[in-house]
């Protein structure tokens, strides 16, 4: 094995030699037949990459500062206190920068981790490794950076935190607007990409509800480990090239990993996708099984350093790849012959997915996890196989983010012109790729070097490789809504290189046998004048309206949430456990500091049944059941939002309190109709009226408009 293993080597340093060699003379013979010196192609090479580089880092910053510029204007940020900045970061985005904010008062950043590592002062009655449980590397990062710039005295820390996201968006849009100037081969392809996705930034990301989120922090790498993959996947890549590729893939995939909690999910479907194209002899398998590789290597570093995170163990993504490992293994060890290769070929994919069902399994069995069962449960539920009372999953269910994609979605993708062009590109691919399939079931080797005029567009590993990819990721999102935020940026990609590429037009020519006009002059003119038609349409009709929208003055503001932070930082004891809606407390944490009951995290059990038993304030309980429910999480204070319990939804049966009368058996459905039954009154609604029992066991010290704010009593006092 190890002698097989140094001649393969071998062979890829020889190949790489003789590409190096042999690439020089083919241009200069090309060059010659064209009448043009090496040193005019050069400085005409060098021309088209120094303006292509300069526009894709033009567009990212120019992203970033169009960013910046959205929130100011949103927000009135500049001119807020840091009480109001602070409350635009809501839910979980609250949480993440309250542990930026503790890092940075701690007295040492070793200190400041530690504590972070063994965090008792954020949920009452539970000391969390929050590092490893949120997935706080970015606040580590941030936090080191702020202090080893000594940007102290020059920005103040939420600038700081903030910029950084904007400026790793300025990244993902670079990303994508390289990759896909890497698959048309022009840079005109990269700007409509960027134009396309700004537009849709809707539909793109979500930067304007949740700053600090792990996919805003993520997905740049994503973007970059993609762009690397896409040039790694090209034929004929000289030596430099490749191994430039191939680290930043290494480097990108293991950060996207550190930065997400869910990324070796998404990194399991591109897996599939270099599966399905290493399958049908596509691609270079050296090559796929050299990111299988990374995908292991990432995978154990960020094991350990994620403090043995056991869920690494346990994904999909290692059992994938190391069933694909020992498939391969397998079949190269088999006694190779005609009829038992292409039995094997037939059988491979289905030995695979054996083996890694099969794998998963027994990890999941032999390694002790807390691998999030609610998302199981959760698929099981979406997909009709199971239903439910559970307050959680049917609260997960009503979700926006978890329902399928509105008709608003589709609509405004088609407004922009992005869909119908995608759907274009897509299907050319589609079809080339399946010709290309079916050539390779026939025995027809795959041309080393495709020229324009074949139009065999399917031929191009990294084509490919994202129509694979474009596929699954849109599957995905038809089902979660959710998921447009992974899939519409590389819609956004594929569209743009389609329209750009002479080699689409040139394979759809082929196809239609054009004669009337030569095919591959009317290709270049067409991937250069249907672009351009694009772009000026779009920015006679939406540069108008981006202006617009940064010009415009939005007011963002929430006096009484400033009125509570306020009277729990003045009034409230320092010790103090305060109760409520996760969300609310959130932004407690973030903007007082004080200690909570509860967080909006969704993937510790514990933290998911604390939810659901505070929530109980909104349903029909007694008073003496949500007194047993708060002290036993050792809560102070009990805030009731008059948002949720007057709660009027668009859709009845997905507000908190209907959800909570279905879990508790609260509500009975019979024949179509529904009836409440409970001896009690809603909690919420029946505190307010200070009657017994309710002012025995709490007592209102403060309220406003939307709060109302109770002290839990520690001696119950029964009055008439």
């Amino acid at each position: 094995m190890e002698e097989g293993a140094a001649d393969l080597r071998q062979r890829k340093k020889q190949n790489c030699t003789e590409s190096d060699k042999m690439a020089p003379e083919e241009r200069n013979k090309e060059n010659s037949k064209l009448g043009r010196s090496p040193k005019y192609m050069l400085i005409q090479r060098f021309a088209k990459l120094f303006f292509g580089c300069l526009a894709a880092v033009t567009s990212g910053m120019m992203y970033a500062v169009y960013l910046s510029t959205y929130h100011e204007r949103k927000f009135w940020f500049s001119s807020r206190q840091e009480l109001e900045r602070e409350i635009t970061f809501q839910g979980d985005s609250a949480i993440y920068y309250s542990f930026y904010k503790e890092l940075l008062k701690a007295p040492s950043f070793e200190r400041g981790v530690y504590e972070l590592t063994h965090n008792n002062k954020t949920i009452s009655l539970k000391t969390i490794n929050a590092v490893q449980q949120m997935t706080l590397y970015p606040e580590l990062i941030a936090s080191v950076l702020y202090q080893a710039s000594g940007s102290e005295e020059v920005i103040e820390p939420v600038y700081f935190y903030i910029g950084i996201v904007f400026g790793l968006q300025g990244i993902y849009v670079t990303a994508l607007f390289v990759t896909s100037w890497v698959m048309s081969g022009t840079w005109l392809a990269g700007m409509l990409t960027v134009a396309w996705f700004i537009i849709n930034r809707t539909d793109t990301t979500r930067i304007d509800y949740s700053i600090p989120s792990r996919e805003n922090w993520a997905l740049p790498y994503f973007a970059c480990q993609v762009a690397a993959l896409t040039g790694y996947l090209k034929k004929n890549l000289n030596c430099s090239a490749e191994k430039f590729c191939y680290l930043l893939v290494s480097a990108s995939t293991y950060t996207f990993m550190m930065m997400w909690e869910y990324s070796h999910y998404l990194l399991f479907v591109q897996a599939v996708s270099l599966f399905l194209l290493d399958s049908f002899a596509l691609a270079q398998t050296e090559k796929v099984h050299e990111v299988y590789k990374i995908y292991l290597f990432s995978l154990f570093l960020g094991y350990l350093l994620q403090f043995e995170n056991s869920a690494l163990l346990v994904s999909p993504l290692l059992s994938l790849v190391a069933a694909l490992m020992l498939s391969k293994c397998l079949q190269m060890n088999m006694k190779k012959g005609t009829f038992m290769s292409r039995l094997l070929k037939i059988m491979y994919i289905y030995l695979v997915l054996t083996i890694t069902v099969t794998l998963n399994f027994l990890l999941k069995m032999f390694v002790p996890h807390k691998e999030n069962e609610h998302l199981l449960k959760f698929i099981e539920v979406k997909l009709g196989l199971n239903t439910t009372k559970n307050f959680t999953m049917n609260w997960l269910l009503c979700q926006e983010s978890l329902q399928a994609p509105s008709q608003d979605f589709f609509l405004r993708l088609t407004q922009s012109s992005l869909l119908p062009f995608y759907i274009l590109v897509l299907i050319i691919c589609l079809f080339s790729v399946t010709q290309v399939i079916f050539r390779r079931i026939c025995g027809e080797p795959l041309k080393e070097t495709i020229k324009l005029e074949d139009g065999r567009i399917g031929e191009r590993p990294e084509i490919v490789y994202h129509v694979i990819h474009t596929i699954l990721l849109g599957c995905l999102a038809m089902c979660l809504e959710g998921m447009k935020y992974l899939w519409t940026p590389y819609v956004c990609m594929l569209a743009a290189f389609g329209v750009c590429s002479p080699e689409l037009w040139m394979t759809l020519f082929k196809w239609l046998r054009l004669k009337a006009v030569h095919p591959i002059l009317l290709a270049l003119i067409l991937s250069m004048a249907v672009p351009t038609i694009i772009g000026f349409s779009l920015w006679k009709e939406f540069f108008p309206r981006i202006m617009t929208e940064l010009s415009e003055l939005q007011e963002f503001y929430d006096p009484d949430t400033v009125e509570l932070m306020t009277w729990i930082k003045r009034q409230a004891p320092v010790a103090a456990v305060f109760a409520g809606s996760p969300q609310l407390m959130g932004v407690i944490k973030l903007c007082t500091g004080w200690m909570v009951s509860s967080l909006p995290l969704y993937n510790d059990d514990d933290l998911l049944k604390r939810n659901e038993n505070i929530y109980q304030i909104y349903s029909k309980r007694s008073a003496e059941d949500i007194y047993k429910i708060l002290t036993s999480y050792k809560a102070n204070f009990l805030i009731i939002e008059d948002s949720i319990c007057n709660e009027v939804g668009p859709v009845r049966g997905c507000r908190v309190k209907d959800l909570l009368d279905i879990a508790n058996g609260h509500v009975v459905c019979e024949e179509g109709d529904s009836y409440a039954y409970s001896k009690y009154g809603r909690f919420c609604h029946e505190i307010k009226m200070n009657y017994s029992p309710y002012v025995n066991y709490f007592t209102r010290v403060y309220w406003n408009r939307s709060y109302f704010v109770y002290k839990i009593n520690t001696v119950i006092s029964f009055q008439s």
